[in-house]
């Protein structure tokens, strides 16, 4: 692995799992569980709670212990998988590396709220009338951006830039 990709995975990771926990800190010592502060009135709200359950609360109606469990085995599973994409060389880019380090943090500030919370603290609140979002965290915008960089990037991204990866040829 060349020092560019560690340098961009060092800072990276470590910055995702700092905010995350820290804004997770703030709320959970300002905010009473279930209290709204709307922030853009009929868009945004920042509110208090607990996900017990995966993404969008999925899983939430096992029983604890094969809940955790499951939750844990499937975290740590994705986190080998990125470890294994963040060392292969085709993924050796500025783009990947980075939306690679962002769902790495993410998965590592979720954990960090299951091993010691037993649930991921929620709390941005996005909604339109009635429709609500499920409430989300820095983590999980780290993922979903992550995912999303790696997914649509790489059709915006010239030929030269795709060549600095090892392996790759420009078209």
């Amino acid at each position: 692995m060349r020092a560019f990709q560690f340098g961009v995975i060092g800072a990276v990771v470590p910055l995702v799992v700092v905010l995350d926990q820290l804004t997770k800190w703030i709320v959970e010592s300002t905010m009473e569980l279930y209290e709204l502060i709307p922030v853009i009135p009929g868009l945004f709200n920042l509110t208090r709670t607990y996900n017990y359950g995966a993404a969008f609360g999925m899983f939430s109606g096992m029983s604890d212990g094969w809940r955790e469990a499951v939750l844990v085995l499937t975290a740590t599973v994705a986190l080998i998988v990125v470890g294994y994409f963040l060392r292969h060389p085709h993924y050796q880019g500025r783009l990947s590396q980075v939306s690679l380090s962002m769902v790495l943090g993410g998965a590592i500030g979720n954990l960090i709220d299951r091993f010691f919370r037993g649930a991921v603290v929620d709390f941005l609140d996005f909604y339109v009338a009635t429709y609500h979002w499920p409430a989300f965290n820095i983590a999980d915008s780290a993922i979903c951006i992550g995912v999303a960089c790696m997914l649509f990037g790489p059709i915006g991204i010239k030929a030269d830039e795709r060549s600095e990866a090892p392996g790759t040829q420009p078209e």
